[in-house]
């Protein structure tokens, strides 16, 4: 009996590379439950196992209870409900589990030694290793033998988030696939984190990017994404060795997974063409990163310190004509010739949307005519902002326009110098300019703070995305103090208010309707709306 216990441990430990200390364990609580059977009472048992000989033996434990123990039940505590039984029992003078428990003073009298909350054991005749005992003992080994691969598992990969990992296809399920890794490792790729159409069959060897790995005590733990942006990238890193050299440098992707991608490049050797080195000869690398994810089609693009030249070449395969950049909203109208607007924009708004996430802008893709007449209504509108606001002639207004000035606040406070270095003025119309400018966003400062007067906007308003603070507190003044407020207007009305970019005060009226659509979206109602 003892030679088979010891043969036992060695055998699963060597079989499940799992620490033998586990598997003793896992005998003890077996052969416990099966002393503890004999009895007709819900009583503990111990048992313990030699690990040099195999020898065990077992003991019947009581805990020790002081009645003048003091338990207050946490109501957070996973505990609560034994505590407070407990604490129930305790002021009744009765003991909880009768069964499992003995008053302090009538342990005292077995041994001296014991205290409030140790444990009083007494010899019992060791169970019978038979066909029962040895069943639960399979049953409580296999759990321990999983729980100790599950937190192995754990250990081995929870430090390599974020790395390319690859495994056997083991089953497929409800549209979810379990990769096979090695060494009891398991990951899933649930339906989301699939290429869409991408055939995937059980055998088949795949890699995966390792995006969470979890400690769980069932289910899976570790989760690997074939949709994510950063497979891309470490398959790139992968076939290029320049990358992974630090020579070249990978400085964003964006994905439409299955269907096409973009990957911004920038090498640090002005000898080494990124780009080229990244497509490689007659295109193998990047062929190779392609069939990686089911033929995705890989534009590399080279990064540019400049933000226009950057989305110019993030447009490509569509040669860009011109490039209007608003900093203030992070957006770009880029125009390109009339033939290549299709091929710009891409099937669905693939191209523009993939070149808006590579870069971090906002591109308005146009025509080179539509472009010409926006700038020339941008044009019109800021000269007739500074006629009207500044009170001077069309010949200023269109000057003020052609050196770059698009708002009275930067006439009023762009260094001087700036407007001395304009041809055309001289330096008393320099100084009425200025002046001018001052003046009116003073006074428009004490209008708008006597307007608002105890108006305040709501936090919603406050928080919108593209609102500040400013703007909220001017619309609070004429009556505008919440989202739905705003949403109730229309673009000429917001302008009347407040001075701005029609297509800013369009888009600040359609975030603030973003909750109507919402509601209604989820009804299955077809949403219609005008600006």
């Amino acid at each position: 009996m003892n030679k088979e216990i010891l043969t036992v441990v060695e055998v699963v430990s060597n079989e499940k590379g799992v620490p033998k200390e586990t598997i003793f364990e896992a005998l003890e609580a077996a052969l416990a439950m099966a002393s503890a059977k004999r009895f007709s009472e819900d009583v503990s048992c111990r048992v313990a196992i030699d690990r040099q000989t195999g020898d065990h033996e077992a003991f019947r434990i009581w805990e020790v209870v002081d009645p003048e123990r003091l338990v207050v039940p946490n109501p957070d505590s996973e505990d609560f409900q034994h505590d407070l039984s407990l604490a129930e029992s305790l002021r009744d003078g009765e003991l909880l589990f009768p069964d499992k428990q003995i008053w302090l003073g009538d342990a005292l009298q077995k041994s001296s030694s014991l205290e409030d909350g140790s444990f009083y054991e007494e010899p019992l005749e060791p169970a019978k290793f038979g066909r029962i005992a040895a069943q639960t003992a399979k049953q409580v080994i296999i759990q321990k033998v999983r729980e100790a691969e599950r937190v192995q598992v754990f250990e081995a990969y929870k430090d390599r988030v974020g790395e390319l990992v690859m495994g056997v296809v083991k089953r497929i399920e409800r549209g979810n696939v379990f990769l096979d890794l090695g060494g009891s490792a398991e990951a899933i790729i649930t339906r989301e984190n699939l290429i869409p159409r991408e055939l995937v069959r059980a055998g088949d060897r795949i890699r995966g990017y390792l995006a969470e790995v979890k400690s769980e005590k069932r289910g899976p733990q570790l989760f690997v994404s074939r949709t994510d942006k950063n497979l891309l990238m470490e398959l790139f890193k992968l076939e290029v060795p320049e990358i992974s050299e630090g020579v070249i440098d990978l400085l964003g992707a964006a994905r439409d997974p299955g269907m096409r991608a973009k990957i911004a490049v920038r090498s640090k050797d002005k000898r080494i063409d990124p780009v080229g080195a990244c497509v490689g000869m007659r295109g193998s690398r990047v062929q190779a990163v392609s069939n990686e994810i089911g033929g995705e089609r890989v534009d590399i693009i080279l990064w540019d310190e400049n933000p226009a030249q950057f989305v110019m070449n993030a447009m490509a395969p569509a040669e860009v004509v011109s490039i209007l950049v608003d900093e203030d909203s992070q957006t770009m109208n880029v125009a390109v010739v009339e033939d290549q607007l299709s091929q710009a924009i891409g099937r669905n708004g693939q191209n523009v949307r993939l070149a808006s996430q590579l870069t971090g802008w906002e591109l308005n893709v146009m025509t080179e005519t539509e472009a010409e007449q926006k700038s020339e209504e941008e044009v019109v509108k800021h000269q007739k902002l500074f006629m009207d606001y500044l009170d001077v002639d069309e010949e200023v207004a269109v000057i003020l326009v052609q050196e770059g000035f698009t708002s009275v606040e930067e006439v009023a406070y762009v260094p001087e110098q700036e407007m001395h270095d304009i041809e055309e003025f001289d330096e008393s119309l320099v100084a009425e300019l200025r002046q001018r400018a001052k003046d009116l966003l003073l006074t428009r400062a004490i209008v708008n703070e006597e307007a608002i007067g105890d108006a305040r906007p709501a936090v919603e308003l406050l928080e919108m995305e593209g609102m500040d603070e400013d703007l909220a507190f001017r619309l609070a003044g004429v009556g505008i103090t919440s989202m739905d407020d705003l949403a109730e207007m229309a673009v000429d009305e917001l302008l009347e208010i407040e001075p701005m970019p029609e297509d800013k005060a369009a888009a600040l009226i359609m975030k603030a309707r973003e909750p109507w659509f919402a509601g209604e979206e989820t009804s299955g109602v077809e949403v219609v709306t005008d600006a």
